[in-house]
């Protein structure tokens, strides 16, 4: 035995007029967001900045009056020690003379957008056709900081640079010694705080 039965249609309330105002003025509130956030995104343009080159340490240069931190890598701090052979060595100054290497007096040109907490510019360098952020990491003289991974993977198991013995990694080593980490981990979501952050900065 089967049994029918009809629905009643359920009685919908009309938004009162006060909802419906609310839910305009949200509207037009987050279509104001949208174009204010669409004319600022203009603003925050990629830097290049090229010329001869002052070595400060094995991640960071200066060009001209513009100091710049290379980005995705993080080499040993210029005054940081590491061991080898049961003794001590200064790989900080070990990174900066690969860098300097690199270079070998050849212009340098580097590009970016975002900066530190320092007011430096995070860029990726070239000399001589040259990937110096790339370079550094392959020399075993700095380590990967959200980028090339790969070539890390091959500098610590041809044992090249840094890795040939144990050092402290030089954000911990920076915090150890009573430095500020100067650069969070490159990644998408690091990308996105910092390109919200700058808009934010240019209001």
């Amino acid at each position: 035995m089967s049994r029918s039965w009809s629905r009643r249609p359920r009685y919908v309330r009309p938004r009162s007029l006060w909802r419906r105002l609310v839910d305009y003025a949200l509207t037009l509130i987050v279509l104001g967001l949208l174009i204010l956030l669409a004319a600022r995104l203009d603003r925050i343009e990629t830097r290049k900045t090229e010329g001869a080159a002052v070595v400060n340490d094995g991640d960071t240069i200066t060009l001209g009056t513009e100091r710049i931190r290379m980005r995705g890598i993080d080499a040993p701090e210029y005054s940081q020690i590491c061991r080898k052979d049961g003794a001590d060595y200064a790989c900080g100054k070990l990174a900066r003379q690969s860098l300097v290497r690199l270079i070998s007096g050849k212009p340098v040109s580097c590009t970016g957008w975002q900066r530190d907490r320092y007011g430096r510019l995070l860029g990726d360098c070239q000399a001589g056709g040259k990937d110096l952020n790339r370079a550094q990491v392959e020399a075993g003289w700095a380590v990967a900081y959200g980028d090339f991974e790969t070539e890390q993977a091959a500098a610590r198991s041809g044992q090249a640079g840094i890795w040939a013995g144990t050092f402290d990694e030089p954000h911990d080593w920076r915090e150890s010694h009573d430095h500020d980490v100067v650069e969070r981990k490159h990644g998408t979501l690091v990308s996105i705080g910092d390109a919200l952050r700058e808009i934010f900065r240019l209001w």
